[in-house]
């Protein structure tokens, strides 16, 4: 049974996978590989229909191991994977209020998201909030990781 955790972007899924398990996957860098170019690149070259199917596949292949999955901020806009992942029993959402993660996105120079540098904090505040019912549709347990140090996180999942 996958254990995978799911939530905005700045959430720390990431950081918190890394940490439950050294040889976690990590969805979006396992997309790349298999693309052969970046997520922003693929999308502006074939679309955002043709990078969920192929994001539906990894996930479906993904969810058969025993692995612990970071998964992309947008891992729920697609239905069929949203079907996908309410069949999986362990799914955490790493949630964390609109601010916070606007926070720790600005502060992230290492981490530039084309979703963050394409938006207003209006229109990112728009995407948060319709995703937010999308993650707690499909969680298995929800973390509020707002006040919590990735340290503080980790025990509470143990």
């Amino acid at each position: 049974m996958a254990k995978v955790l799911l939530g905005f972007m700045g959430a720390g899924k990431s950081t918190i996978a890394r940490n439950l398990a050294p040889d976690f996957v990590d969805m979006d860098t396992l997309i790349e590989e298999r693309l052969g170019m970046s997520i922003a690149r693929f999308f502006e070259e074939k679309g955002e229909a043709a990078f969920r199917q192929i994001e539906e596949e990894v996930l479906a292949n993904l969810l058969k191991t025993d692995q612990v999955i970071s998964t992309g901020g947008g891992i729920v806009i697609s239905p069929r994977n949203r079907a996908l992942l309410k069949q999986n029993p362990d799914n955490i959402y790493l949630k964390a209020d609109f601010e916070t993660l606007y926070q720790r996105i600005s502060a992230d120079k290492d981490n530039q998201r084309p979703l963050f540098l394409n938006n207003s904090k209006e229109d990112l505040a728009a995407i948060f909030d319709e995703r937010q019912a999308w993650y707690e549709e499909v969680a298995s347990q929800i973390v509020d990781v707002s006040s919590l140090s990735p340290e503080e996180i980790i025990e509470e999942l143990r």
